[in-house]
């Protein structure tokens, strides 16, 4: 297979095998004009397999949602074809609007215009809880 390299755009790489459609999905990726290449379970000497995404434009990312479904994944910034920035992501504090709570009894599921807002309790388990009903999340 053969995907090309991206003159001007952002490179997500080392996302964890499998959560790169999902990450697709959150970003709302599939609205962009642009070239955009999901490569899944790639190899990789770290983990085995990864998934990558190619997005052929500058556009603005939400961090929070790469690092809560890949907290090891890297932003690279490409120009010219060559990697000008690379950023490492790091599992958010917050999480405001990304997920929803599961509790069928929290007050976001009756007041639609509350915010889903997660605070992290447990890094090591990637761990959030709900500011209203302290339900837990994992990705």
């Amino acid at each position: 297979m053969k995907i090309d390299a991206i003159k001007n755009g952002i490179v997500i790489d080392h996302i964890t095998a499998g959560c790169g459609m999902q990450i697709y999905n959150m970003l709302g990726l599939d609205k962009l004009d642009c070239s955009v290449a999901i490569i899944k379970n790639a190899p990789s000497l770290k983990t085995g397999k990864k998934d990558i995404i190619k997005i052929d434009s500058h556009i603005d990312l939400n961090l929070d949602i790469i690092s809560f479904l890949s907290p090891n994944a890297t932003v690279n910034i490409i120009e010219n074809e060559v990697c000008v920035e690379k950023r490492s992501v790091d599992l958010p504090e917050r999480l405001v609007n990304i997920i929803r709570c599961k509790n069928p009894r929290c007050i976001t599921t009756t007041e639609q215009e509350i915010r889903h807002e997660f605070i992290l309790s447990d890094r090591a388990k990637r761990e959030y809880r709900c500011i209203y009903c302290d339900t837990k999340a994992n990705p």
